[in-house]
């Protein structure tokens, strides 16, 4: 019987992998709180998992068909990409600035930090699966 590291690791590196890219759009706004005209960009987190998820198995699928075609499966795409497919946002600003720009410190500030627990909490998972797999493979 094959195994699939993939499946054994489940959504957590892909899940990884956004809360990275969240953590770079967030620090952009923050960075740009005091640009004229900036506009506030957020991923819709759960629909870039599930594309990511999606794309993963239709990609996996396709390299076992015809061979492997892709370097990594679990890449997700460069911002452009998601923003192609609808999942970059823009932040609604409780109240408007007269320069434009729709930073909230304090929100974004807020959800930095909920990312940086959520990050925390993937990689915590993750690691727990991978011992899981070395108790298995040491025989313990």
């Amino acid at each position: 019987m094959p195994f699939n590291i993939d499946s054994a690791l489940g959504i957590f590196p892909q899940a990884l992998s956004l809360h990275a890219r969240r953590a770079e759009m967030l620090a952009a706004n923050l960075a740009n709180a005091d640009t004229p005209n900036y506009k506030a960009r957020d991923i819709d987190f759960k629909a870039a998992l599930q594309s990511a998820l999606q794309s993963k198995q239709g990609m996996a699928s396709q390299a076992g068909a015809g061979g492997l075609k892709l370097t990594q499966v679990g890449h997700i795409g460069i911002d452009s990409d998601m923003e192609a497919m609808g999942l970059v946002r823009y932040r609604v600003p409780n109240q408007s600035s007269l320069d434009g720009n729709t930073v909230n410190t304090e929100v974004e500030q807020a959800e930095f930090t909920r990312n940086a627990i959520q990050y925390q909490a993937a990689l915590t998972f993750l690691n727990g699966r991978i011992k899981g797999l070395m108790s298995a493979i040491r025989g313990d």
